[in-house]
């Protein structure tokens, strides 16, 4: 049978027509709702309507024949669904929507309609087949889907908004403690300074000195801390190389020169006064014995050593030249207890040796447990 005559097989596809025409007869029985409509009568009516269709909108036969598809419509029925229906019969394509529409009973359904012109020989179009399956299932829980979207997108909204006005709070909160520490710190340098005016003997002057220096170090941690992006972290490389340029610069006397290769060392902002009072000591320390006649490198590294389960600081100070032999010095006294007492509150080692041209060389080794 040639496919070009399949859409006459129906003759004029009244329902009591083509009773031994097997296409007839597949349209009529199948469990899908359909209708065809003749848009060369007027107002486009449906000329046949299958069971399957009579059984989805609660009309019988004669309800339907005669009648433009529109009458399914209803108040909820989308206007811009129904321009697209129209246009698609106005244009002579296919069209497929899901579109509301409405039984005799008066309840709504969701109508998965597919619409397709059937064409004669010469290309005019002589009948228009559409199909229609229920489809509301599908669009409740697309409904409700959208609508659990929506409302975990307003808790989500609700929620960060929340957590913007903590951080605001926090940061306020951040910045009140940071500029009363600041006052702090300063209060505490201009009574040290009162002191050190008044000290009369070196011993007294060294210590008020030496307390003055441990002062500046906290307030240094302070600084590198809560000017950084995340306050909770704390780099002990680049705090190591912003307290060793504070105090080379206190030795007017003398050339000290600072080098560093610094990778990520990160310790808990809870650890930062602790281990940061370690690298003062150990700083302060390695740059007592320079001459006022010879110059210093300090040679700092910071890396995080994965597989040891360490972040690791490096500190080597040495002459300019690394000819001349320095000292060695291993801290003792008040320097030597602070470095083992706070070293043991932050699992820190800290180990001291001698290397190449005598320089002073520092291994600090922070356990990444704790960090």
């Amino acid at each position: 049978m040639d496919d070009r005559d399949d859409w006459t097989l129906t003759g004029a596809l009244h329902h009591d027509q083509g009773r031994g025409d097997p296409f007839a007869a597949a349209v009529r029985s199948t469990r899908m709702s359909m209708i065809i409509t003749n848009p060369n009568l007027p107002d486009n009516p449906i000329i046949f309507a299958n069971d399957a269709f009579q059984k989805l909108t609660g009309y019988d036969r004669e309800d339907l024949i005669g009648r433009n598809c529109r009458f399914l419509q209803g108040a909820q029925t989308d206007p811009e669904t129904v321009a697209r229906i129209r246009a698609a019969v106005d244009a002579g394509t296919d069209v497929a929507v899901d579109i509301l529409n409405y039984r005799k009973d008066g309840s709504s359904f969701w109508n998965g309609l597919y619409l397709s012109p059937v064409r004669d020989d010469e290309g005019r179009i002589q009948f228009f087949f559409a199909s229609q399956l229920d489809v509301t299932d599908r669009i409740d829980v697309q409904s409700r889907m959208a609508r659990e979207k929506a409302r975990v997108e307003t808790e989500v909204t609700r929620r960060v908004a929340e957590l913007r006005e903590s951080l605001d709070a926090q940061r306020l909160l951040l910045h009140e403690v940071d500029h009363r520490v600041k006052n702090n710190m300063t209060m505490i340098g201009s009574i040290l300074r009162l002191q050190l005016r008044e000290a009369k003997d070196s011993e007294t002057v060294d210590l008020l000195r030496a307390m003055m220096t441990r002062i500046d170090a906290l307030a240094t941690v302070h600084r590198h801390l809560y000017q950084s992006d995340d306050v909770t972290r704390f780099d002990i490389g680049s705090y190591s190389v912003n307290l060793a340029s504070d105090l080379t610069q206190s030795r007017s006397d003398c050339d000290i020169r600072i080098r560093a290769d610094l990778g990520r060392a990160e310790v808990p902002a809870g650890q930062a006064s602790a281990i940061g009072l370690i690298i003062n000591e150990i700083l302060t320390h390695m740059i007592r014995p320079i001459d006022g006649d010879r110059g210093g490198v300090f040679d700092i590294s910071s890396q995080t050593q994965t597989q040891a389960g360490r972040v690791g600081l490096t500190i080597r100070f040495g002459t300019a030249s690394g000819a001349a032999v320095l000292p060695h010095y291993n801290p003792t006294g008040v320097t030597e207890q602070i470095i083992s007492r706070l070293a043991a509150q932050t699992r820190t080692t800290v180990s001291w040796s001698t290397g190449e041209g005598g320089a002073t060389q520092v291994n600090v080794a922070v356990d990444k447990e704790v960090s």
